[in-house]
C-alpha cells in the first residue's frame, strides 16, 4: 500500500520553512538556519527552498519578517489590553524580552549584523516601525517612539548578554525585566501604581 501524500501549496511550503527556520533558531541558534537544514526539516529538496527564497540571506530575511510579524502582534495586543486595564503592563515587558530572547530575535539579529547582512534586519525593524506608528495613534501625549527605543534595545541586549552580566554582578536573571518596567511604568505616567519590590 502506497502513501499519498498532501501537496502543500505554495504559500502553505513557505509557512512551513519558516516556522522550521524558526524552530531551528530557537533551538541551535541562527548558524543553525541553513536551507539545507530547513529543507531536511520539512522533507524538501535544497533546490525547492531555492525556488521560494532565492538563497541562505533571503531565507533569513523572510524569518526576520516572520518573526517580526508575529511578535509585533503579540506585543501590539499585551499594550492595547493594558491600556484597557485588562493586563499587568509586565506583559508589554515580557512580550518584548521574549521575542528577542526566546522567540531568537535577538541572536537572528546579531548574525545578521555580524555576518554583514543588515539589510536583512529591514523587516523586522518595519514591523517595529509600524507597530509604532499604529500604537501612538491617539496618544500623540505619550513618548511612544522613545519607550520602543530603549525598551527595544534592553530587550535585544538582555537576550545577547543578560544572564551572564546579570549573574556577574549578582543580581537575579529577571533584574532586567524589572528594571525595563519600572522604566515602562515612569514612562507612561504610572510610576505610583509600580509594584514594590
Amino acid at each position: 500500500m502506497s502513501i499519498v501524500r498532501e501537496r502543500l501549496t505554495p504559500g502553505e511550503s513557505r509557512h512551513a520553512a519558516l516556522e522550521a527556520a524558526r524552530e531551528l533558531l530557537i533551538e541551535a541558534g541562527p548558524q543553525a538556519v541553513t536551507l539545507k537544514a530547513v529543507a531536511a526539516r520539512i522533507s524538501k529538496t535544497h533546490a525547492n527552498l531555492l525556488h521560494h527564497f532565492g538563497s541562505a540571506a533571503g531565507l533569513q530575511s523572510e524569518l526576520a519578517r516572520h518573526i517580526g510579524k508575529r511578535v509585533t502582534a503579540g506585543i501590539a495586543e499585551a499594550v492595547q489590553r493594558a491600556r484597557q486595564g485588562e493586563a499587568d503592563p509586565r506583559e508589554i515587558v515580557d512580550r518584548t524580552f521574549d521575542a528577542f530572547g526566546r522567540e531568537g530575535a535577538g541572536a537572528l539579529a546579531a548574525w545578521m549584523i555580524i555576518s554583514g547582512n543588515r539589510d536583512a534586519l529591514d523587516p523586522i525593524l518595519d514591523s517595529i516601525h509600524h507597530l509604532v506608528d499604529q500604537l501612538g495613534r491617539g496618544h500623540e501625549d505619550r513618548p511612544v517612539h522613545e519607550i520602543t527605543l530603549w525598551l527595544v534595545l534592553a530587550a535585544l541586549g538582555d537576550s545577547l548578554l543578560g544572564e551572564a552580566m546579570a549573574g556577574a554582578l549578582g543580581l537575579p536573571k529577571e533584574k532586567a525585566r524589572d528594571l525595563a518596567l519600572r522604566q515602562l511604568l515612569a514612562s507612561t505616567g504610572l510610576a505610583e501604581a509600580a509594584p514594590r519590590a
